[in-house]
């Protein structure tokens, strides 16, 4: 399989077992924290807002973790 179709697949897994387990899935907190991270950092920047900065810190803390 491609490396482009096996992160498809991480990703596919790591959703499910977020939304299936909650708080308890170890990529639950990390993913959290860096939307919060971002929702704070499109406050302070004056290009960037609130919803961008979190869906954006959201999204580089997801990828940091299918990438491993």
């Amino acid at each position: 399989m491609s490396e482009q179709g096996d992160l498809l697949e991480k990703a596919k897994a790591e959703i499910s077992g977020m939304a299936k387990e909650g708080l308890a899935h170890p990529s639950t907190k990390p993913v959290l924290t860096g939307a919060a991270i971002g929702a704070v950092a499109g406050v302070v920047l004056p290009i960037v807002s609130l919803p961008l900065g979190l869906v954006a810190g959201a999204g580089i803390a997801f990828w940091s973790r299918i990438r491993r």
